[in-house]
């Protein structure tokens, strides 16, 4: 189909795992018949089907093989099964400084790049000056790029990457070392390219900015895609890979994985936890009948509910006003110092503001098995007028490692009633002087 940018069929990528260099030789002449190495897949059987004019996410712990399929995708890697075909110029930004020589300075490193991509030095003499303007690395861009800092690599690759007019753009974690202006300025390109109809490819551990600019999520995990859908499902599904406690849908039609091995290892370390759907009460709370729920039980939010100003239950809170989060937590175990808390998320799934008790030092103390704690957050909404998601959680330490007790996300919607907005989410409070 024409309006496919990048189609990944079936890609596997198989490493070769040598103990020792005597072995890799020993394969290299095909000497014995003994296998001398061990076999790492760094993807099994992945499938991702990217259109023209998307702006697609992948996100994944550590070694989940995000890293790989970008360079399968762009052609730095070839894939031990499976197929790749891509519909358009791609401009990759992979590894900090990637296609750099460092005896080159930075005009050289430009047109080095450029004609790596495939472009004529006609064409780069013309995107020469908007290239410069963006990286602004002043005179460093003369100097060899050995004497650069890992900020200036990046301002300058990306300056490339992005001003050669690609019609697929892929990123990899390159942002994170740029300061915060930089990468103010770079997310600016990503809407104009957006707005243009062009592909991009995005690689972050920065879950907001993958709400924020990517209209669908690919989540991988142990080189298996568990799943693609919005940012919001993906990336509160990631946060259950993180601790522990992802498991698969039962339902045919929810069923993210195919294999029962890979299920049995993405799931690895739940305690018969399981994702729930609740329906809500009729007590006046707009509560989410298809809430995701999860964690071990050993203490239990049994009851949630928002109050306004004047300790009425609602939904609803007016701009400006004081209100209360309230959660009551029944321990079946004994709990060395459980951190209670909330966020509060906009409807694409990106985290707004939130605390716990740990942060606030409110409470920090054991609490015995069959005891119910009763917990209250006070505070004055500051949000902008609209709709917003509340999460709740009980979490601790057990030794050192962090362990989810109950986490009940998205379980309520919160309306903020205004008669005022101000830009972005949050309210200022400014007090404004003409003179």
């Amino acid at each position: 189909m024409k309006d496919i940018a990048i189609a990944v069929k079936d890609v596997g990528k198989i490493y070769k795992l040598y103990d020792k260099p005597s072995d890799r030789i020993k394969d290299a002449m095909g000497l014995g018949r003994k296998k001398h190495y061990t076999e790492h897949h760094a993807l099994q059987g992945v499938d991702m089907t990217i259109r023209q004019g998307e702006c697609v996410g992948i996100i994944g712990t550590n070694g989940s093989g995000k890293s790989t399929i970008l360079k399968i995708i762009t052609g730095v890697l070839t894939p031990t099964s499976g197929e790749v075909n891509v519909n358009g110029r791609i401009s990759a930004l992979l590894e900090l400084g990637a296609g750099f020589n460092m005896e080159y300075n930075g005009i050289e490193n430009i047109y080095l790049n450029g004609t790596m991509i495939g472009f004529s030095k006609k064409e780069i003499d013309e995107k020469l000056e908007e290239i410069l303007a963006f990286a602004d690395i002043g005179d460093y861009v003369y100097q060899p790029a050995k004497t650069y800092s890992s900020g200036m690599f990046v301002r300058l690759a990306f300056a490339v990457a992005i001003n050669i007019d690609p019609e697929i753009l892929i990123v990899d974690e390159a942002l994170s070392v740029g300061d915060v202006f930089f990468q103010a300025k770079c997310y600016h390109k990503f809407e104009e390219f957006k707005k243009m109809g062009k592909t991009i490819v995005f690689v972050s551990h920065d879950l907001s900015s993958i709400s924020k600019y990517c209209d669908r999520v690919v989540l991988l995990n142990q080189g298996v895609k568990l799943g693609e859908g919005s940012p919001k499902q993906m990336i509160d599904t990631y946060k259950q890979v993180l601790v522990g406690q992802y498991v698969a849908p039962e339902a045919e039609e929810e069923r993210l994985l195919d294999d029962e091995r890979l299920r049995e290892m993405a799931a690895k370390g739940v305690d018969g936890s399981k994702i729930k759907k609740q329906t809500g009460e009729a007590d006046g709370m707009a509560k989410n009948p298809e809430l995701l729920e999860y964690g071990s039980k050993k203490a239990l939010i049994s009851e949630y509910y928002i109050t306004d100003d004047k300790g009425v239950r609602t939904s609803a809170v007016i701009k400006g006003s004081r209100f209360t989060i309230h959660m009551k937590v029944e321990m079946s175990e004994r709990i060395a110092a459980p951190i209670f808390a909330f966020t509060i998320k906009n409807v694409r799934g990106t985290e707004i503001t939130g605390t716990n008790t740990m942060v606030e030092k409110a409470f920090l103390d054991a609490v015995d098995a069959g005891y119910v704690k009763e917990i209250t957050f006070t505070q004055k909404m500051n949000l902008q007028g609209g709709d917003y998601l509340l999460s709740l959680g009980v979490t601790g330490y057990e030794g050192d490692d962090f362990t989810v007790y109950h986490r009940l996300y998205d379980v309520l919607n919160v309306t903020v009633i205004s008669d005022k907005d101000t830009v972005g989410y949050y309210d200022m409070d400014s007090v404004i002087e003409v003179k």
